[in-house]
Formats: C-alpha cells, structure tokens, sequence
C-alpha cells in the first residue's frame, strides 16, 4: 500500500480523494485547523490532519498538492529538502522565478523530486518533444464562463454579470497570467513550462457567456512543424475555476505509483 499526503482539502482534493486507484491511501491532509474536523469526519482518525509537512513523522510516497499556490510558497521547499516527492498541481507557483529556483535546488540537493502535472489540458508530451528541435512559437488561450472567472481580477477588467459575447480581457505573457491569475492560470503556466517559457509564452484569457466548459486552445510552431490543440473540459461541478482533467491528472499520478510508473 502506498501512502500518500494531500495539501489541501477543497473541491479538487476531494474528487482526487474519492478516485484514488486501489493500493493508494492517504496518511496526511496538509490544511488549516478549522478544516481538520470534516478531515477526520470524512476520512477517518487513520488519517492524520495536520498543519503543516513537518508534522509527518514518516516518509510520504508522495506529496500531492490539491491547493493553491500559496500552498507551494509555504510548504515546497520543506518537502524537497526533506528529500520527498512533490506532484504540483498549482504550477503558476513557478512563476516566482526566485521560488522556482529555490524549489530546483532543493531538488537537486536533497534528491527529491519536483513533478510537474498535465493538469487540465493534454499534449504537454508533444510539445515538451517539439521543444527539444526548437520552438519558434507558443500561444495558449483559455476560454470560460463568467461564474468560472469570478473570484478573479476578471472582475474588474469585463463585467461579468452583463457580458453578452466572448470577450478576451487580458493578454500577455504565461508569467504574468499565472501570477495575476492564481486560481485561473495554472494551465498557461504547464504550458509555459514544457514549451518555451513563462515569459515567450503568450496567453489570452477570454470570458465567454456562451459555454460552460473549460475550453484550452494551444498553438505550437518551430522547426517541428506546428500543431493546434483543442480541449474542452467540464468543470468541476463543486466548482467552476477547477476543470476536472485536472483532478485526474492527480488521480493519475497517484495510479502511477502503484503500477511502478512512480518510483517510491
């Protein structure tokens, strides 16, 4: 049996939670203290709800973050330099380049292991390959409802209550969507990072009245050739921001654990 420590315990935790493959358990939930009961009523005193990955008396097979970028601020160095291996789902995190340099050495160091999850789009194989041939080009647009963008900066830059057509309300790099957009953009930062980085990266974020789905647009270009990829994921019901190929990547990597694609 694999075991296994969550950060987090929200919508996305949960479904990832409820989909774990046989012969994966969790042993910790990383979350704050007024979450801790529902923690232990949901899952169980086997389980332990803890504060923080120092509190872990054993070795994890895997840390999964579920949470926020925050979550990555707070919590990813402890893990790597405890030489752990850390599935991040919040990878607009990377963003902060003087974190994500931190992160890398503490990896290096301490032999742990950063994994970086496909999270809500696919092809991220593909253009991690066209990448080693030379990239000319990488433009990812995300395209979703108002009640997906609310909660965001969105808010303040299209009026989400009234908006009749799909309208785009920002482009720029995949660094800066991902840091003015925490919950939103973790996508254009995987992107950014199997392809040709957070700053080349281009994104447009569009709200769009029409749709209820998560629509991910990438447009790759180099020496390869070029592809157009197209995905258009249901978000979670319990909510909107989190499309649900994300939670499964989770599941997905923790199905990799037990079937000897993860190395404990």
């Amino acid at each position: 049996m694999k075991k296994i420590m969550m950060i987090g315990f929200g919508a996305m935790a949960r479904e990832v939670i409820s989909r774990l493959p046989d012969g994966v358990s969790i042993g910790w939930v990383v979350a704050r203290p007024h979450h801790h009961q529902a923690i232990q009523q949901a899952l169980g005193h086997g389980v332990q709800a803890i504060e923080h990955p120092s509190a872990c008396q054993e070795r994890p097979d895997l840390v999964l973050e579920c949470a926020s970028q925050k979550a990555v601020h707070e919590f990813g160095e402890f893990i790597l330099n405890s030489g752990w291996k850390l599935a991040l789902i919040s990878t607009g995190a990377l963003a902060d380049k003087p974190l994500f340099q931190r992160l890398v050495q503490a990896e290096q160091r301490h032999q742990g292991e950063l994994i970086v999850l496909s999270g809500a789009v696919a092809g991220m194989d593909g253009l991690a390959s066209a990448r080693e041939g030379g990239l000319d080009s990488v433009t990812y647009t995300s395209n979703k409802s108002p009640a997906s963008w609310r909660g965001s900066p969105a808010e303040k830059l299209v009026d989400l209550d009234n908006v009749t057509e799909p309208v785009v309300f920002f482009e720029g790099s995949a660094r800066d969507a991902a840091q003015q957009f925490p919950a939103n953009a973790n996508v254009a930062a995987t992107v950014a990072l199997m392809g040709i980085g957070m700053d080349l990266t281009k994104v447009k974020l569009r709200v769009d009245p029409h749709t209820s789905r998560n629509t991910h647009t990438i447009f790759a270009a180099g020496a390869f050739g070029e592809f157009h990829i197209e995905l258009n994921g249901n978000p979670l019901p319990t909510n909107p921001k989190t499309s649900t190929l994300a939670a499964l990547s989770a599941v997905q990597v923790c199905r990799r654990l037990v079937d000897g694609g993860l190395v404990a």
